[in-house]
């Protein structure tokens, strides 16, 4: 099992681009089903869950190539509708293939997913929006089996406890692509990776319009074809490194920088005392360069997790870090998963000062990090103690960045390229911090 070795204390600076979002690659990989010809994507990450993703086409009868960071969907096996447990169960956005093997196939035999233990996250949302579409659904061995001859447009409202749903909104806006009619998607996610979906569908010959707004109507039409996409920025990633740097006191150059989708947390680096500024304003803010440094004394913040274009619950983890770092007490309140803070205790052996009451986190800032074996238990968390060890005293060790790998391509090796010393290395089960 790998884990990361930290030596605490290097000042980032240099230039490094923004990969490509995952979050986005995985739901426009699966709209490929859609197509009746090729689609190829370009800036797609190098990540564990896209191989699983890949994996799971071409058991529903895609064949898939490509070469780096670009790749070629094309169905083969258009009877093929079974996404298995062994494939599903290691990645939450497997749910996604649900909408399009619906709409084009008329059939769909998805495991229920599986993905980070961050609390909660059922797919009823999902399941009830292709009812709507005129969809039977019936669970069957772990297994949800949706029907249907020819899905009905209408309105739909996806609402549901702690805000819209991404995945939910991708399933639904997919599917409803190829019903007959007009269906109307209130309370639809506005996340940049929806408008980046109904983007690429609209390209295919969709009609989609309202993405990025609470309201998404899409006028349903008989077939999708080819399409040439590129995708868009990694706001989490953006943000992870931008943070990453100001914790370090660092000066950093990021390119492709997704500056227009991350306003709200751009707010509140702001007001900790961090300058992310654009360097080009002819540049599309969507994708354009940014110099990152920080104040040498930075100031604690309110905030609180919301859906976008709210403070993503993706970063606040990696925020928390950088509190630790902050003169004074922040707080943190997390609204769209209230358990995800398995990053809490790990930060404290670092002896950061943190004390939770329910969905709320109190941050007493200004202490020194120390290095110290820690444990990732989910993906932004790992990111989250990989950022402290670069500012605690001394060397960190954090173990079963799987999970890290799940959402950064070698993060390590990135903040490498920013003066980071950091080394990957094999835990052996005999090693006295092992598991």
């Amino acid at each position: 099992m790998d884990a990361l070795r930290i030596q605490g204390g290097a000042r980032l600076s240099g230039t490094l681009p923004i990969d490509g979002s995952k979050n986005a690659a995985l739901p426009a990989m699966a709209a490929a089903i859609l197509s009746q010809g090729t689609v190829q994507l370009h800036d797609i990450p190098t990540l564990s869950d896209i191989g699983n993703m890949t994996k799971l086409l071409r058991e529903l009868g895609c064949e898939v190539t490509g070469q780096g960071r670009n790749c070629t969907i094309r169905t083969t096996d258009p009877t093929a509708n079974h996404a298995r447990y062994e494939i599903v169960r290691t990645m939450r956005a497997s749910i996604c293939v649900l909408g399009p093997l619906l709409a084009a196939r008329g059939e769909a035999r998805v495991s229920m997913p599986g993905g980070c233990a961050i609390g909660d996250r059922p797919v009823d949302l999902h399941l009830r929006g292709l009812e709507a579409l005129g969809a039977t659904i019936e669970l069957d061995g772990g297994d949800i089996i949706a029907r249907a001859d020819r899905l009905k447009g209408t309105t739909i409202f996806l609402g549901g406890p702690f805000g819209s749903t991404v995945l939910g909104t991708a399933n639904v806006m997919s599917a409803a692509t190829l019903a007959e009619g007009r269906t109307i998607i209130e309370s639809a996610a506005c996340e940049p990776e929806i408008t980046g979906l109904a983007d690429m569908l609209n390209a295919m010959g969709a009609k989609i319009s309202g993405a990025g707004t609470p309201r998404i109507e899409i006028d349903g039409v008989e077939s999708l074809g080819e399409v040439e996409y590129t995708i868009i920025p990694d706001r989490i990633i953006a943000g992870t490194l931008a943070m990453a740097v100001a914790m370090t006191n660092g000066d950093a150059t990021l390119t492709n920088f997704p500056y227009d989708n991350l306003l709200a947390v751009l707010d509140r680096l702001d007001v900790a005392g961090v300058h992310v500024c654009r360097t080009d304003l002819a540049q599309d803010p969507r994708r354009c360069t940014v110099q990152v440094t920080s104040e040498r004394r930075l100031n604690p913040v309110l905030y609180t997790t919301q859906p976008y274009p709210g403070f993503p619950t993706d970063l606040q983890a990696q925020m928390m870090s950088l509190l630790c770092l902050a003169q004074g007490n922040s707080i943190v309140t997390e609204r769209i998963y209230p358990d995800r803070f398995l990053h809490v205790s790990e930060l404290t052996r670092m002896g950061a000062t943190l004390f939770r009451s329910g969905p709320t986190v109190v941050v007493q800032g200004g202490e020194q990090l120390v290095g110290a074996p820690v444990m990732a238990g989910d993906l932004r968390g790992s990111a989250a103690l990989v950022m402290a060890g670069l500012v605690a005293r001394g060397e960190t060790i954090v173990q079963r960045i799987y999970h890290l790998d799940r959402g950064y391509v070698r993060l390590e090796e990135q903040l490498n390229k920013l003066g980071a010393g950091i080394e990957r290395f094999e835990l052996g089960v005999s090693d006295p911090i092992g598991v």
